[in-house]
């Protein structure tokens, strides 16, 4: 085993550092005063220009396949380049990419959604959520009635990350209602529905700057070749996007607590209490170090399961305790940055409070606590994973 970066990985590790020193960093101090303002975190068209600036020094398409002008440069790079950008809390997202499942369209519909989305000229987002329908997938209720050469959907889905701004979405429906009563996976499609074809979205607002929508679907015509994958193989692109989507949780958690954490350990050196720096003090020391260890665990569990889907092999046992344990460590540790911080912490001068915000969806979305906890037993339980199976 050799458990350190390569070069190459060391050299784009600090390529992405120097990017979001140079460019991101220096937009924190406008980020914050929007956000007070009510306004949106980055100006109109900034994204764009700060995506082709990334494109200009040779990122693009961080894990999109060579054919499609990608770097593919694997999940363990995918990982520490979602690490060092999550160091800032200014929203930002390589270009070139698209969603995993997307690369299971046929060679007309790539021409027509997956190109387009890689070079971004459309935007798209995934629906399978809906109000009564979350972390139990089995309880979806939106339904494809086949008609003709057309699928008519009815129904709604919720908390849809990008339902906003998406040009057309990939919709999880049921199209066997037989099927899917006996065990809740069987009989559910993928379609790709354009937004033009009928479906609205609606805002819905958070306690953190996330901004997801409902989206409704009320007798919207999909043409039959809008079938993503395979008829009734709907419930298996729903886990491999939903799956890949864990880990990267976790990466970001690692990230975004390093820089709280470095904040901690700058401020607990500046301020001083009764004569001395509040770094002297014992319950400082034991929260920096408490926080430092849970990083360091965290990471290591996010690069096990990348580079065991760089393997090709199943990470899914891996994602969810590497999101699980991800996501609670990064609370803990906002939540002890704050209190190192006291009052200034809970200021919106500072980003401290605008992560904590942040942070705690990541404990829901893409898979509950609960649910990590039940598939990471119920693996163990049945057998499907044995201790020690990944070292």
């Amino acid at each position: 085993m050799y458990l350190r970066l390569s070069e190459e990985q060391k050299m784009v590790q600090e390529t992405i550092r120097r990017f979001v020193e140079k460019e991101l960093k220096p937009l924190e101090s406008e980020v914050l005063r929007r956000s007070i303002e009510g306004k949106p975190d980055l100006p109109e068209g900034k994204l764009e220009e700060l995506q082709e600036k990334a494109k200009n020094a040779g990122f693009w398409g961080i894990n999109t396949p060579k054919e499609y002008g990608g770097a593919d440069l694997g999940q363990v790079m995918q990982a520490i380049v979602t690490m060092e950008i999550s160091k800032t809390f200014v929203p930002f997202r390589f270009g070139g990419s698209a969603d995993n499942i997307l690369y299971y369209a046929n060679e007309e519909q790539k021409k027509k959604y997956l190109i387009p989305t890689i070079n971004g000229e459309k935007k798209s987002c995934f629906a399978m959520t809906e109000p009564n329908a979350g972390s139990d997938t089995r309880n979806i209720k939106t339904t494809a009635v086949k008609d003709g050469n057309e699928w008519v959907i009815n129904g709604e889905k919720t908390f849809i990350t990008g339902g906003n701004e998406a040009d057309f979405v990939m919709v999880i429906a049921i199209t066997d209602k037989e099927a899917h009563a006996k065990n809740g996976r069987d009989g559910v499609t993928c379609f790709i529905v354009d937004r033009e074809m009928g479906w609205r979205s609606e805002y819905i607002h958070t306690m953190g700057d996330w901004g997801p929508a409902s989206l409704i679907f009320e007798n919207v015509r999909v043409p039959e070749e809008n079938i993503l994958g395979e008829l009734h193989g709907g419930y298996k692109l729903g886990l491999e996007w939903i799956g890949y989507a864990r880990w990267i949780v976790g990466a970001r958690a690692v990230g975004a607590a390093e820089r709280l954490l470095q904040m901690a350990i700058d401020y607990s050196k500046e301020r001083s209490t009764f004569g001395k720096p509040i770094a002297d003090r014992q319950a400082i020391q034991w929260m920096i170090a408490d926080s430092a260890v849970e990083i360091e665990a965290a990471k290591w569990l996010v690069l096990n399961a990348a580079f065991t889907l760089d393997q090709g092999e199943d990470n899914r046992h891996l994602a969810s305790m590497a999101k699980l344990f991800g996501a609670n460590m990064a609370n803990r540790v906002v939540d002890r940055v704050m209190q190192i911080h006291g009052g200034m912490g809970y200021t919106k001068e500072l980003p401290i409070e605008k992560w904590y915000r942040e942070m705690r969806l990541w404990r829901i979305y893409d898979g509950t606590d609960e649910i990590q906890r039940l598939i990471i037993s119920r693996n163990l339980l049945k057998g499907h994973v044995k201790l020690g199976d990944f070292i």
